[in-house]
């Protein structure tokens, strides 16, 4: 998803584009790229896909693959190695596209409430969170190699991105949504963490042209605030469905949760995945990160707002899940 906004946005100002694809892409070709077929895991293929680039923005990685943290690591750290060794042997920049899950669950709510920013020390990871020690250890990779003097390299942390041609979140809300009825924690008043795809392009493109962004990292992690409810609404107006709320003071979601975990871990052993007390705070808690590094140091100018972003991506949805 991410990549195909990148793309839009470079044709649009008038870049050549090479993208390293797995299988063709008449979209991508549509839009105006060169697909040259291979995978970030073949080296050979990803160098050659580099030749003569300028930049390769890294956007690649396994979110929710089988197999433990095996599969992580190939795909997100492997693949990075690849994107680094391609960089050097062209010379070109590398814009790694990492996460504010880089962060942990413990540090993106800060004890002294103020926002999760760049400076914010990283915290500890519990022990299968697969997803956010990969995106950890290969934004580390990326900063390491930019300090030996290796590659010139930058990273973006997007929070929970969306839009048109989302394979991830909007598919897993607007099927829950599709149903006309959806649960509201505590109002629905919280500043959900989310960021538009087109607008995560826009803060990619303009690091790859700043000598400033060399080395540093930068949070895109808050366009715009939309509450929950506001995002429900705005959903269902892309799919066409009116959303009606069944409303659950936060005390109670937090002792369904606990009966949830309890009644799992004695069926399964902890082996079935729930809902976690994570994915309870980011319903009921604001947006904790701050992308005001982005904003002052890059010029990030987002453009997309919710109004028109989010039911444009459900209504996307809809007409492509037939």
């Amino acid at each position: 998803m991410v990549g195909s906004h990148v793309v839009e946005r470079l044709v649009r100002e008038g870049w050549t584009v090479r993208a390293l694809v797995r299988s063709p892409s008449p979209m991508l070709e549509e839009m105006g790229a060169e697909c040259t077929t291979g995978d970030v895991l073949d080296d050979d293929a990803f160098s050659r896909a580099a030749g003569r680039c300028d930049v390769i923005f890294h956007n690649a990685a396994a979110i929710t693959p089988r197999g433990g943290w095996e599969a992580f690591r190939r795909v997100n750290l492997d693949g990075t190695s690849n994107a680094i060794e391609a960089a050097r042997a062209s010379g070109a920049r590398l814009v790694h596209l990492s996460s504010v899950a880089v962060y942990g669950p413990a540090a993106r709510y800060r004890a002294d409430g103020l926002k999760t920013d760049e400076t914010t020390p990283l915290s500890p990871l519990p022990e299968r969170s697969y997803y956010a020690r990969s995106k950890r250890e290969s934004e580390e990779l990326v900063m390491r190699a930019h300090a030996a003097g290796k590659v010139w390299a930058t990273a973006l942390r997007p929070t929970v991105i969306y839009g048109t041609r989302d394979r991830q979140f909007v598919p897993r809300m607007a099927r829950m949504l599709s149903r006309g009825i959806a649960p509201l924690i505590g109002g629905g008043t919280s500043k959900f963490s989310l960021v538009h795809a087109a607008n995560v392009a826009d803060g990619v493109v303009r690091a790859a042209a700043s000598d400033v962004a060399g080395g540093r990292a930068y949070n895109v992690a808050n366009d715009f605030d939309v509450t929950v409810r506001r995002l429900f609404e705005l959903a269902g107006e892309g799919l066409g469905r009116r959303i009606r709320f069944v409303h659950l003071p936060t005390p109670v979601a937090a002792g369904a949760l606990r009966a949830i975990k309890a009644i799992t871990r004695a069926l399964f052993g902890g082996r079935m995945s729930v809902v976690s007390s994570a994915t309870l705070l980011w319903l009921t808690r604001d947006n904790p990160f701050t992308s005001d590094r982005a904003r002052a140091e890059l010029g990030w100018t987002p453009t997309v707002r919710p109004e028109t972003g989010i039911p444009e991506a459900f209504r996307w949805w809809a007409e492509h899940s037939r």
